[in-house]
């Protein structure tokens, strides 16, 4: 038999050799044939003939080129077969000897290849810790030698092995690292390799959808030297197109891909995860659970939640993104129980310690802060029904609107501590994730986050206790010279970082030159602040401008605060501020910032309305202050 394809092999490399053109390799073409042929039978019967008569072909020849690719084929023929001691042995022979020859001939890219198959060989045989020693070692090399191939290609093979465990944050600068040596390099062999696959990559390691994402895959499409190039952008811009709702795009693109049949270098279970997409847009997708579950991309099944949440189906994308989450840790528990983790571990032990022991009193002070935030709500609820429930013998009806209050504070007062205390805690968890999981940029954002929600329960709490100190009398106005546009700007610095992304938040005086008055600024800047902030919420999109004036109401100072959002009914002018009164139950807060607002303005003589004459977009509010200031009792 092993005959027989041997003297096949050989009537085939004759009938080639009379048609034989350049090729890829840039070798002998009769050496070309006999290379394709031996690659095709690596790890077969029938490899050794074929290969001996390649090296046989291109000694006849003088190709060291060609030479080299015969210990190459050797090399891939050796790192197929199982994990043992004895095939780990032929496999590392193997290696040295291509080394040996690439650096004779000076064929220095397949020195360094020898390394990215030893890798995959230690890698695919659950051997993770020696594949990443590979790599690192084959990057040692290249750094005292100075190749630039080299240094590409470890940077690339690291971060395959991270994108392979779906860790993006580490395999982030690796990829950006390969980018900037090719970009840098005037080397040859390197500049004739293409960025797509890297960049898209790259696209991977940023939050889905975002500018960075599309940024990186057109510029993986400029890069695009063939046509599986062009094929893997089309890829990603399909799941781009369906991420921003634009189906008919996304259905052209998705029917590019499954009718190349070199996709399956891409994705090979492109099919289903398009088919998956198809069922988040006609909602079939719940009865997908377990093709989803299935899913070996956590990437890719985030794409599908944030789909699902897109189109409306929150309660399912929480679900999918609980497991992702789950899932996520499992991962990391896998990897830190793996060899690959141990360098990681060893060289790092006291600084991950350090930093776990850092991030504990981080939650302990949350703990605390969430302990006393409950034991002030408990308190406020016992002043809420002492106040209410006095009232009770006096009228019937009272008692029942004081009942619907409670009712309707208790479930806000739930809902709007929960969120941003969930957000805290869940935070703060995973700042507590071994080093190494989450880059430093990610470590900022994720601290952020936590200040950020942690101002929204101290906002909450301000709330509340403005709202107790009014009730009970003890709220203090202190009269004092205020200038206009100084209290307009500090309640601006005070309130911008509420914003919605892309927001813009303005202030324009109707009077450039300064004006001061008698009245209390800190609470001024209070109402402000409030108008300002409920601004923020409802508005997603164009602008918030604050404005003041002296001649819109003679013998006042006005303040005006307009945005861009969905606007206010006329008729629902007055119940806005109401307490724990919100048009919007979806919308952060608790219904007490108007109500707040226009109780301070009382006690200092002015007043704050819903302005129901106003034609343009979105809400405009009033807030008008007496220039000379009310007596005090």
């Amino acid at each position: 038999m092993r005959a027989r394809i041997f003297f096949t092999l050989i009537f085939l490399v004759t009938t080639f050799r009379l048609a034989a053109q350049d090729n890829p390799y840039e070798i002998d073409n009769n050496c070309y044939t006999w290379y394709q042929q031996a690659e095709l039978l690596v790890g077969q019967e029938g490899f050794k003939e074929a290969s001996d008569q390649l090296l046989k072909t291109a000694l006849e020849a003088g190709d060291k080129k060609a030479e080299t690719l015969y210990y190459t084929l050797i090399l891939k023929d050796r790192v197929i077969y199982p994990f043992t001691p004895e095939n780990e042995r032929k496999a590392l022979e193997a290696q040295e000897k291509l080394k040996q020859v690439a650096s004779e001939t000076g064929y220095d890219q397949y020195y360094y290849y020898s390394y990215l198959l030893l890798q995959n060989y230690y890698y695919n045989n659950g051997q993770e810790y020696h594949a990443l020693a590979m790599t690192q070692e084959m990057q040692a090399e290249a750094l005292e030698a100075g190749n630039p191939y080299g240094l590409w290609l470890s940077d690339r093979n690291l971060a395959s092995l991270y994108i392979a465990q779906n860790d993006y944050v580490s395999a982030k600068p690796y990829l950006q690292s390969a980018i900037r040596t090719w970009q840098e390099t005037e080397d040859e062999t390197l500049k004739r390799q293409s960025l797509t696959r890297i960049y898209c990559d790259l696209a991977d390691t940023y939050p889905i959808g975002t500018d960075s994402v599309r940024i990186n895959v057109a510029k993986a499409m400029e890069e695009a030297k063939q046509h599986l190039d062009t094929l893997r952008c089309w890829y990603y811009q399909a799941r781009l197109a369906a991420l921003d709702g634009n189906q008919k795009q996304y259905r052209h693109l998705r029917d590019l891909c499954l009718t190349d049949p070199q996709i399956y270098q891409v994705n090979r279970k492109a099919n289903i995860y398009f088919s998956l997409i198809d069922a988040v847009f006609d909602g079939s997708i719940v009865q997908r659970k377990d093709e989803i579950a299935n899913m070996t991309s956590i990437r890719e099944k985030k794409v599908i939640a944030n789909l699902c949440e897109n189109q409306g189906l929150k309660d399912y994308a929480f679900n999918l993104e609980k497991e992702l989450v789950e899932r996520l840790e499992r991962a990391i528990s896998r990897t830190n129980q793996s060899r690959v983790s141990e360098l990681e571990i060893t060289m790092g032990k006291a600084a991950l310690r350090a930093d776990l022991e850092t991030k504990e009193h981080q939650i302990s002070r949350i703990s605390l802060l969430t302990l006393i935030l409950l034991s002030i709500l408990m308190a406020f609820l016992a002043l809420f029904f002492w106040v209410h429930n006095r009232k009770l013998r006096e009228a019937n009806e009272r008692v029942r609107m004081a009942d619907n209050a409670k009712t309707r504070f208790v479930q806000n007062m739930s809902h709007e501590v929960r969120t941003p205390l969930n957000a805290i805690v869940g935070f703060s968890q995973l700042l507590s994730l071994p080093d190494g999981s989450l880059a430093p940029e990610e470590k900022e954002e994720f601290a952020s986050h936590i200040v950020n929600n942690t101002k929204m329960l101290t906002m909450l709490l301000d709330d509340i206790l403005n709202a107790s100190a009014m009730d009970s009398g003890n709220y203090s106005i202190n009269y004092e010279e205020g200038e206009k546009d100084h209290m307009a700007q500090e309640a601006i610095t005070s309130a911008e970082h509420r914003l919605q992304p892309g927001v813009r938040l303005y202030y324009a005086p109707e009077e450039p030159e300064p004006f001061s008055l008698v009245t209390d600024p800190r609470r001024v800047q209070q109402i402000l602040i409030n108008l300002i902030t409920n601004a923020c919420k409802h508005t997603s999109q164009g602008e918030i401008k604050v404005s003041s004036s002296l001649s819109e109401h003679p013998g006042f100072l006005t303040y005006a605060v307009t945005d861009t959002g969905p606007g206010i009914p006329p008729d629902q002018a007055e119940k806005i501020f109401e307490r724990f009164s919100k048009l919007n139950d979806f919308v952060q807060g608790t219904g007490l910032g108007l109500s707040i607002c226009r109780d301070i303005a009382g006690r200092i003589g002015a007043q704050v309305y819903l302005d129901t004459t106003w034609k343009g977009q979105g809400a405009r509010f009033v807030f008008t202050i007496p220039l000379e200031a009310p007596k005090q009792s």
